[in-house]
């Protein structure tokens, strides 16, 4: 049931960081790949990756901010390697600002690349799914889908509006076979939130509100990817499944017994 070969993914922001991560769990489990990202140069490392696995990758050009490049993308994956049966729409970006430093400009950039462009490149696979009957869809968001941070206001409102796009469109195209999921990351570390790993105390402070106890490492979401990409998970659809160590119970360690 967790088997993927046959099946072809495509795998926005793949350039990097947990997109990345996501392409080589898809393609370990049997998928054939497309990546996408805005430059073709930053997918050479990640193709070369999913190639030495012993499955085909076809790298785009994609920006998600331009409805043209999307439909061109999408028009070009299934040309070259068929029907898209897996979407991990995973493309995003952060700008980190107290509230009252954020400009409208960096409300666009965050909320129109990580929940607008998420919501056009679904629309337009969709299109092949629901006319063949069958798709998985895995929405990326995160712990901010369901909890609040300081700094992260425009973040946070892109994370929590895919969770609510998530069981949407599940609901708009369960009846033809395609399945819409989010696969809410917790706290990992990647390029976009480097310099917060910097910090010891930092993470310190993070890692005591994690029942686990620990963040994550990106081989920690392979499993939960494959799952929501698969037919193991046919009967789940609209779900937000948070991968997070346990921190969005709102856990801290425990006081010492007396």
């Amino acid at each position: 049931m967790f088997n993927l070969e046959g099946k072809n993914a495509f795998v926005s922001g793949a350039s990097r960081g947990l997109g990345r991560q996501f392409a080589n769990a898809l393609a370990k489990a049997g998928a054939n790949i497309v990546i996408t990202s805005r430059t073709l140069e930053s997918l050479e490392t990640t193709k070369q990756e999913i190639e030495a696995l012993g499955r085909k990758c076809i790298e785009i050009e994609m920006e998600v901010l331009k409805e043209d490049s999307i439909v061109n993308a999408v028009k070009r994956a299934e040309a070259e390697l068929g029907p898209i049966s897996i979407l991990v729409n995973n493309a995003g970006c952060n700008i980190r600002k107290p509230a009252l430093e954020v400009t409208w400009k960096d409300w666009e950039t965050v909320v129109d690349t990580n929940l607008k462009g998420a919501f056009f490149l679904a629309k337009e696979i969709a299109k092949g799914m629901t006319e063949r009957g069958y798709g998985r869809i895995v929405n990326i968001g995160s712990v901010t889908s369901v909890a609040g941070y300081a700094g992260l206001g425009p973040y946070g409102a892109s994370r929590g509006g895919i969770k609510q796009l998530t069981m949407s469109l599940a609901h708009d195209w369960g009846d033809k076979g395609v399945t819409v999921n989010c696969l809410a990351p917790g706290w990992f570390k990647t390029e976009q939130n480097a310099k917060l790993f910097e910090n010891s105390d930092w993470v310190s402070y993070i890692e005591e509100r994690i029942p686990l106890g620990r963040v994550g490492r990106p081989d920690d979401l392979d499993g939960t990817c494959i799952f929501l990409s698969s037919d193991a998970s046919a009967y789940v659809t609209g779900q937000t499944l948070l991968v997070d160590g346990g921190i969005s119970v709102g856990a801290v360690k425990a006081m010492p017994n007396n």
